[in-house]
Parts: structure tokens; C-alpha cells; sequence
């Protein structure tokens, strides 16, 4: 899914921000309200999470303002109003769901994915599969063939984003901001040393590699030598 987080306050839309990452999603972020409504209308996104009480334009209003405008994203409402009159106002401002803070990331993700499938978007994959390799996004489990291989977190996440763009040249650059969420180059050999790690996890004794280096490019995983 694509999601877009407006959320003033910068610890909590950074903690969501990098929770959707890491679950695989991809997660913009707006810091108040007139750059919500800017991002919401000019991006093609699955779902937005609106905190209610927004600097520039508060929630609600932004939420009016985009259903006037015809655009019918699905929206859930975080807010710290929590009581009965105030879900009711939030539903009735064009809202699909309404969650009090504080609020459990799992049941978050939950009604996020539930608003993403009612609209229509395409189901989220939980496995991903390269030749005899295959990873498992929900119990995080990784084989090839008989053999379970223990990856580091990291190395997790490296590996699924991988395996997600299978037969796709993924650049170092695309590594830095979706698996280690830098907007920058560190300037040192992180990807370098992960690669190698994982490299020796899914191919050292296995009869064909999947792990390739594209020269000049960055990497792509895929079933045998082309």
C-alpha cells in the first residue's frame, strides 16, 4: 500500500512512518494540514491517516475539503478524542474510521489494510518466492529449499525488499531509503557488508546463487544466471 501520514506530532509520525516501512508499505508524510491536503490531492495513494488536530487546517476540515473535491481516498481519523460525539463528528466529516490515541500499531495496520481492501486495492502478498527460496513476511520465516536460514532483522528486511523487485536492478540509493530509511548517503559500506552477510545465508552451498551484482547498478535477486 501506499499510505500518507499527516501527523504535527514529529516522534509519532516518525514511529508510523517507519512502522508502515517496515511492514513493507510505503509511507509519506505531512506535517500539517495544508501540505496534507497538497500531498493527499496530488498523490495516487491507498489510504490516509489524518491526525484531527493539525496545525493550518485541522483534520476535519481537510477532510471535508477533499470530499467537496470529489477525491475519495479512505481516511482514518487518529485522534485523542476519543469519546462517543467526537467519532461520530469525525465519520460524519467524510472519515471511514475514527481511532483513539492511544492506540496498538497491530490494530492500526488492521484497519488500515481493511480500508485499503473495501476500495478496491490489490491484496498485500505475505510470501514472496525466488526458485527454491522463500520468504515469509508474517511469521518471518526464511527457507531454500529444506533448509530454514536465520536472518538478523536487517537482514530481513534487506532480503524481502529484494525479493520484492525480483528480476528488477535495485539501486543503492533505493537500499539506503527504503531498508535503512536514509535520505542520504552515510558515505560508508553498510550495504556492502549486508549484501555479503546475506549472500552467504542464501547461496554458500547452494548449486546456483540468486543474490547478483548488477556493475555499475546495485543488485537484483533472481533464479539462476542469465
Amino acid at each position: 500500500m501506499r499510505l500518507l501520514i499527516i501527523e504535527d506530532d514529529r516522534e509519532s509520525a516518525d514511529y508510523l512512518v517507519k512502522a508502515f516501512r517496515e511492514v513493507g508499505h510505503v509511507a509519506d508524510l505531512a506535517s500539517d494540514g495544508e501540505e496534507g491536503l497538497s500531498m493527499a490531492e496530488s498523490g495516487d495513494y491507498d489510504v490516509l491517516v489524518v491526525d484531527r488536530m493539525l496545525p493550518k487546517r485541522d483534520g476535519l476540515s481537510l477532510i471535508g475539503l477533499l470530499r467537496d473535491r470529489g477525491n475519495r481516498t479512505p481516511v482514518l481519523i487518529l485522534s485523542a478524542l476519543g469519546q462517543v460525539d467526537d467519532r461520530i463528528k469525525g465519520l460524519r466529516a467524510g472519515g471511514d474510521d475514527y481511532l483513539p490515541k492511544p492506540y496498538a500499531f497491530a490494530e492500526l495496520l488492521a484497519r488500515v489494510e481493511v480500508l485499503s481492501r473495501r476500495h478496491g486495492g490489490p491484496a498485500e502478498e505475505t510470501t514472496y518466492k525466488v526458485g527454491d527460496l522463500e520468504l515469509d513476511r508474517l511469521s518471518h520465516r526464511v527457507a531454500r529449499g529444506k533448509d530454514e536460514l536465520t536472518l538478523q532483522p536487517r537482514e530481513f528486511r534487506l532480503l524481502e525488499y529484494l525479493m520484492k523487485h525480483a528480476g528488477q536492478v535495485v539501486t543503492r540509493t533505493m537500499l539506503l531509503e527504503n531498508v535503512w530509511d536514509y535520505h542520504f548517503d552515510p558515505q560508508t559500506n553498510v550495504i556492502d557488508v549486508h549484501i555479503s552477510r546475506l549472500r552467504s545465508k542464501i547461496d554458500k552451498g547452494f548449486d546456483r546463487p540468486l543474490l547478483h551484482t548488477i556493475r555499475g547498478a546495485g543488485y537484483m535477486i533472481r533464479d539462476g544466471m542469465r
